[in-house]
């Protein structure tokens, strides 16, 4: 492969961002790539390079859709929190208010705010689903609200990794009448001008970057589930059921790209990630365009669980209403109160308040999930060169 082609602009002041970003390719293993920085509003970082489709040779654009995976949950959490703001749902409302089959199991008491913050035990749905339900909104939707929560919500926290964008995507849905992606699309990035998508028109499908798997995330073979124990069970089911939720063996598909998996198939660019965080970082609005009250972002950034997560195998995570926090062995700069969301093999999006940034990476390669050194390697740059 030939070395790969930076373009783009970067202020002087952070030349050392323009530095890591190249040393990603030359010394990490990246294939292709952009990262954004945004300071007060206005851009101060816009690079991307390297391979679209390594195979191919297709150079890297500025326009340039990749999969961005949990980065997507940054974003179905701000939907919700939009119909917060505008008074279309409450935080400690329960569920089955505005979505009465969600009742089922035991969940009647079951709040968006619990949803939001990954306390619902509802990571995975225990009945084995067909291949394709994935690709179909009710069948997912239904099947989590006939779901018995895995433990008693509200006692623990377990990162819903595929489920997340079901259940607050349908909360909203129900409340709007909009599907998340088209509330994200109308009320979000169309205002603001970001170029982020959750269910991807076919007119864009030329500009998406294809996606490097590592064939050793793959589905393990299990050949009769119901020899797992229960927590085995959860385990498996939040990754592989249906078979592709996570985006093996989908992610380069059409199919994948059409339909609307909010915490896990979104597409953007890393200049429309933070074109949304710079709303976010400058209090909930941007040159006129209004998402949340300074109050609720404030509230959705602040600590509603922090401890051993029930499903990544008692790692130690931390969240707000959505938004991922920073934890020390995954630091995101040296400023409180900022939050973001992390996406599979490195992609991300933050803002930091205190000091005004917003930042945006998206890549195509899957490297290492919870500490990736190309993302390390960027957000280290941005903050030694402030």
């Amino acid at each position: 492969m030939p070395p790969a082609t930076i373009e783009g602009f970067c202020e002087p002041r952070f030349a050392a961002v323009r530095d890591a970003f190249a040393e990603n390719f030359a010394e990490r293993g990246e294939i292709g790539a952009g990262v954004a920085v945004m300071r007060d509003g206005r851009p101060v970082v816009d690079l991307w390079g390297g391979f679209a489709d390594a195979a191919s040779g297709r150079a890297w654009q500025r326009d340039t859709l990749v999969n961005i995976f949990s980065v997507g949950k940054g974003l179905t959490a701000l939907c919700a929190l939009l119909l917060v703001d505008r008074n279309r749902l409450e935080l400690d409302a329960p569920v089955c208010r505005c979505w009465p089959e969600f009742a089922a199991g035991g969940k009647e008491r079951v709040t968006l705010r619990q949803l939001l913050s990954h306390q619902a035990g509802l990571p995975a749905v225990e009945p084995r689903l067909a291949e394709d339900a994935l690709l179909h909104w009710d069948v997912m939707t239904a099947a989590l609200a006939a779901q018995e929560p895995w433990w008693e919500p509200g006692t623990r926290h377990g990162y819903h990794v595929n489920t997340f964008g079901f259940l607050v995507g349908e909360v909203v849905r129900r409340a709007d009448g909009r599907s998340l992606g088209t509330l994200l699309r109308e009320e979000i990035a169309a205002p603001l001008g970001a170029d982020v998508h959750i269910g991807l028109a076919a007119e864009h499908d030329a500009r998406v970057a294809h996606f490097e798997w590592l064939p050793e995330l793959a589905a393990p073979t299990v050949s009769d589930p119901a020899m797992l124990t229960r927590e085995q069970r959860m385990w498996h089911h939040t990754y592989f059921n249906p078979p592709g939720l996570s985006g093996h063996g989908t992610v380069n598909t059409p199919a994948w790209r059409r339909v609307e998996i909010p915490s896990t198939n979104g597409h953007a660019t890393a200049r429309g990630v933070a074109r949304i965080y710079a709303a976010l970082a400058a209090g909930g609005a941007l040159e006129g365009v209004h998402l949340v009250d300074r109050a609720l972002l404030r509230e959705a950034a602040t600590e509603h669980v922090n401890g051993p997560d029930a499903v990544l195998s008692d790692r130690t995570t931390r969240f707000g209403l959505g938004f991922q926090l920073p934890l020390p062995e995954r630091p995101l700069g040296p400023n409180p109160g900022v939050f973001g969301h992390f996406g599979a093999g490195g992609a991300l999006g933050f803002a930091d308040p205190e000091a005004g940034i917003a930042f945006g990476y998206v890549m195509n390669r899957m490297g290492p999930r919870w500490q990736n050194p190309t993302t390390r390697a960027l957000v280290d740059a941005l903050y030694a060169a402030m």
